[in-house]
């Protein structure tokens, strides 16, 4: 198989194009999956239609996380802090009816901006995404000034998944984009040097919905690896949002991964392999997890995120197979009633 080739099914989407029909049903020619973002999130109605961005800005040390989403009838922004081994804090904002969040239709039509218990700002510059937020935190004001590069050609995954004409979602997914800045808290900055990981999302979702998201990025192997893996909120649509990315190069992965784990002890290890295939072979261990309850009338969330370290092996195509050894990550089961 030669570099340019792919071995899925799914079909590869390769110039711009509208999400949906004027009438706000999904774009039948929209599904698929590109290696840049190329989807017009022309969504319309209300009610059931989800837009967010989260990033997730990781080093050997710490990480921080910033969300920004409307759904509709509650904005709902949050940052969290981890200092592996110490701190953990989280603050989060609910606005009624997301009054004064923007979030731009599409990826690069314009800048993410929230105010008020959780302050964030998303702007693309050259060069990359500019990521800032503001919060109070039990140590004092935390405030964070992160830069995430994206060198030109690196490739993300892109993907429609298609649960009906009225159900479905566009993510943008990006790994193994490095970055740099500092986090305050208090009197103290915190040099984060390490890498970006971005899940941006536009759709109209069912109120019920159960899904696995595993990422890591670093070095494996002589290479610059970045892992995208998603389950059961894809399974029997036709699509995955599964892919790898090596040294800026993207392999899109058409088979939903085989998870193991444990529901009675998220911090077990975890494996994640592709049944039909050697693509993927994993094991994830967990050094801590974040386990997220909510129950706030119409919105109830039950999340566990453990973040680790993957190790095993993967294959790209047209390349030869790459040993993962601890590779910083996460890996989840959420389940969301909203």
């Amino acid at each position: 198989m030669s570099p340019h080739e792919t071995s899925t099914h799914e079909p590869e989407i390769t110039a711009p194009i509208d999400l949906c029909t004027p009438d706000g049903r999904l774009n039948p020619a929209a599904v698929g999956w590109s290696r840049t973002p190329l989807h017009r999130c022309n969504l319309r109605g209300w009610g059931r239609t989800k837009r967010w961005e989260y990033w997730c800005v990781a080093t050997p040390t710490h990480l921080i996380a910033i969300t920004v989403s409307d759904i509709d009838y509650m904005g709902l922004n949050s940052v969290y802090f981890l200092e592996y081994g110490g701190r953990e804090f989280s603050k989060t904002s609910m606005i009624p009816f997301a009054r004064g969040v923007r979030l731009p239709a599409s990826l690069l039509d314009g800048d993410v901006a929230v105010r008020g218990a959780v302050t964030a700002e998303i702007v693309h510059e050259e060069g990359g995404t500019r990521l800032r937020a503001r919060c109070v935190t039990p140590d004092g004001p935390l405030e964070a000034d992160l830069l995430v590069a994206l060198p030109p050609g690196h490739e993300t995954l892109s993907v429609v998944i298609p649960w009906s004409e009225r159900r479905f979602q566009y993510t943008s997914k990006h790994t193994a984009r490095r970055a740099e800045g500092t986090v305050r808290i208090g009197g103290t900055a915190i040099d984060f040097a390490g890498w970006g990981v971005l899940d941006h999302g536009r759709g109209r979702w069912p109120y019920d919905t159960l899904w696995n998201w595993g990422a890591a990025s670093g070095e494996a192997d002589g290479h610059v690896v970045g892992l995208q893996f998603g389950g059961k909120w894809t399974a029997g649509t036709g699509m995955t949002e599964n892919a790898l990315c090596v040294d800026g190069r993207l392999t899109k992965i058409g088979e939903e991964l085989e998870w193991t784990y444990s529901t009675s002890d998220y911090l077990a290890p975890w494996t994640l392999r592709t049944p039909g295939s050697d693509q993927v072979d994993l094991t994830f261990t967990p050094f801590h997890e974040r386990a997220d309850r909510t129950n706030a009338g119409l919105i109830s969330t039950e999340g566990h995120q453990c973040f680790g370290h993957y190790s095993g092996v993967v294959r790209p195509d047209g390349g030869t197979p790459i040993q993962v050894d601890g590779l910083l990550g996460w890996a989840e089961q959420v389940h969301m009633r909203w």
